[in-house]
């Protein structure tokens, strides 16, 4: 069996090629509505850039994620950013809102999170958060299963990823003890900033970080090879293929 890689980041890939999705997350606060003086977690926070613009509304925010390289670009903003695991918070009753944009689909214990959400909420705290939802990057994964079945490798035992639909996830909040008010899923072609090699980099090091480094290149163009005529338009961008999933829940009790 093939040794699954993690996935790391690093603060200035992540500007160079993924700026869009703190861009695309500003809708989403809109939705939280945050209030001078409440108190709100952001759950897997990335380089915070939208925690710190919850914190200029007044509120005080607390921004998490696993990766050390990201809390340390956070807490570059001033931020108290912490490093912690996602799926296993140890937080108890301080927040009025938990906000997540773009993270909870890297914490494929969906109901560790949940649990650990709930419990970081006091009564009647609100969970606002997008993730990716099911469909998905759907040809990208796709691309990348052929690209490592022609090396013998099986790609669906090393995805990191959890792409739920809304029913599935609605149900999930329901038995951890939220009350959903709001919950869709929609598809959101995305432009991305370059070509879809630096997407690669930036997001599939699960998948492509299994092979030798020799062939990694290699590897990557084939993938590109194969998504090109979906995913970029007649004027040659990039466009992945993104579904999401947004929601608003509140802690029963």
């Amino acid at each position: 069996m093939t040794k699954a890689h993690s996935q790391r980041w690093e603060a200035e890939r992540y500007i160079e090629n993924a700026a869009f999705v703190p861009a695309l997350g500003l809708p989403l606060i809109a939705l939280l509505a945050p209030e001078k003086g409440e108190r709100i977690l952001d759950l897997g926070c990335g380089d915070g850039v939208l925690a710190a613009t919850i914190a200029a509304s007044g509120a005080q925010v607390t921004a998490v994620d696993g990766s050390p390289e990201m809390v340390a670009a956070a807490r570059s903003r001033g931020l108290d950013a912490r490093v912690m695991d996602g799926e296993s918070l140890t937080f108890k009753e301080e927040f009025d809102a938990v906000f997540s944009n773009a993270a909870l689909h890297w914490m494929p214990d969906a109901d560790a999170v949940l649990l650990g959400v709930r419990r970081a909420l006091r009564p009647g705290g609100r969970f606002v958060a997008e993730m990716g939802g099911h469909g998905n990057i759907a040809s990208i994964l796709v691309a990348l299963a052929a690209v490592l079945s022609r090396r013998g490798i099986e790609a669906s035992s090393l995805s990191p990823f959890y792409f739920p639909s809304a029913d599935a996830y609605r149900a999930r909040l329901e038995r951890a003890g939220f009350a959903v008010s709001e919950i869709t899923l929609f598809p959101r072609p995305t432009i991305l900033p370059g070509s879809i090699e630096a997407w690669l980099d930036t997001f599939a090091e699960p998948f492509l970080g299994v092979l030798p480094a020799a062939q990694r290149l290699c590897a990557r163009a084939e993938v590109a090879d194969l998504l090109r005529p979906v995913l970029v338009d007649e004027k040659g961008t990039w466009i992945a293929d993104y579904v999401r999933l947004r929601f608003r829940a509140v802690r029963d009790g």
